[in-house]
């Protein structure tokens, strides 16, 4: 055993001590744990409320689109005059 030479007294305090560094790193583990679930929290709820304002922008959006499209009467393109490159085409 690893109280061998110990008095009862001397191996009581050991255990103690032992125990209270133990019940020290538990504790410092479930805090650390609370704090990233605190942070995991925060983020989904950034994202959330990121989400949502995205998605009202592009509803928005939509619609504005949607109205100017039924505002302007869809008017026919002529089609552009068609441009030589290079030599005329001028017959000689």
């Amino acid at each position: 055993m690893a109280t061998k030479g110990l008095t009862a007294e001397q191996a009581k305090l050991r255990a103690e001590r032992n125990f209270a560094k133990t019940e020290q790193r538990r504790q410092e583990a479930e805090n650390a744990m609370e704090a990233v679930q605190a942070e995991r929290r925060a983020v989904a709820e950034k994202t959330a409320r990121l989400r949502a304002l995205r998605l009202a922008k592009e509803a928005a959006d939509a619609q504005t689109a949607a109205e100017l499209s039924a505002a302007k009467p869809a008017a026919a393109k002529k089609p552009a005059a068609r441009r030589t490159v290079g030599k005329s085409s001028v017959a000689r």
